[in-house]
């Protein structure tokens, strides 16, 4: 195989308490991106449709998460990427991630899969890093591995793969503004109170015991984050009636995907989840903001191959 076509997808990270480690991956939400071999060695972007981004690389995600790859495997052929961007940069549902991931998994397709997943996501933390000023692996992993995640670790790099609940599905809106990644993080405090410690990890081991039983009421009161949303809340216009008027709606819980602007709320049946999405709707559209939503079932298989 010389080339190769794939889908991939973008994530919701942080999933209200599980700031920098958890994240679950979307399944009708992502990029487009044909990769080929070349016979001139090295990375190289040939191609980027629907977003203006480098095409250096040692300055776009893609290349340089395909650049740690390739000088890893050293093999004796190069290749070509072509990135066709659907997920918006800064929107807070993993636009770089989609980008460093999707490169990494198509190689190591076109190499026979000599790396698994956990090197991948390794390999893609480097082009995240470029995105964030850090690297963080809760939005690649579920994009790799599919479904829930929960980054145990970044030195040694340990990612742990949660079951999905079968009924669960997400909403989002969007936006049309930017939050960027890196001054998301500097609005953060160096320091949070003791007892806003003990209430956030309470409620990350609460949700992913609540991912394990498939209790969706445990999963409800688990969906609560008292130490970055307080403060990444305010960067994003309307956020607490977005989230107030969402629970009356139905949903599980709600909170900012990623950095943001994105909101999402996690909601038990498809058909709730569009009731949800109305309700997202009816504030924003009072508003001269421009803005998407999305209804999507939680992916479980991660990365797509097209063609």
């Amino acid at each position: 195989m010389n080339e190769i076509k794939i889908f991939s997808p973008a994530t919701v990270a942080n999933v209200a308490c599980g700031f920098d480690v958890l994240g679950f991956c979307l399944d009708t939400i992502g990029d487009e991106m044909v990769i080929r071999k070349t016979t001139e060695k090295g990375i190289k972007i040939t191609k980027i449709i629907g977003a203006n981004l480098p095409f250096e690389t040692d300055k776009n995600v893609a290349s340089v998460s395909a650049l740690a790859l390739y000088n890893d495997a050293n093999p004796d052929c190069g290749f070509e990427i072509e990135i066709y961007k659907n997920i918006k940069p800064g929107s807070g549902i993993g636009s770089s991630s989609a980008s460093a991931a999707g490169s990494v998994f198509a190689i190591n397709e076109l190499l026979g899969r000599p790396y698994n997943e956990t090197q991948l996501t390794n390999f893609a933390m480097k082009g995240e890093a470029i995105a964030s000023g850090c690297e963080h692996a809760d939005n690649i992993a579920p994009a790799l591995f599919g479904g829930f995640t929960l980054v145990k670790s970044t030195s040694p790099l340990q990612v742990l793969q949660l079951p999905t609940p079968e009924d669960l599905f997400v909403t989002i809106i969007h936006p049309q503004i930017e939050v960027k990644t890196s001054e998301a993080r500097a609005i953060l405090p160096k320091q949070i109170p003791l007892q806003n410690a003990i209430t956030q990890w309470s409620n990350v081991g609460s949700l992913v015991h609540a991912l394990h039983t498939n209790d969706y009421n445990l999963l409800s009161q688990s969906l609560n984050d008292v130490v970055v949303e307080p403060y990444r809340s305010q960067l994003i216009p309307h956020f607490n009636s977005v989230k107030t008027e969402v629970i009356k709606a139905g949903a599980l819980g709600a909170g900012i995907s990623g950095s943001g602007p994105s909101i999402f709320a996690l909601s038990k049946s498809k058909n709730t989840a569009e009731n949800v999405a109305k309700a997202m709707t009816t504030i924003y559209a009072k508003t001269d903001i421009n803005f998407i939503t999305y209804v999507s079932k939680i992916n479980t298989e991660g990365m797509k191959i097209l063609s």
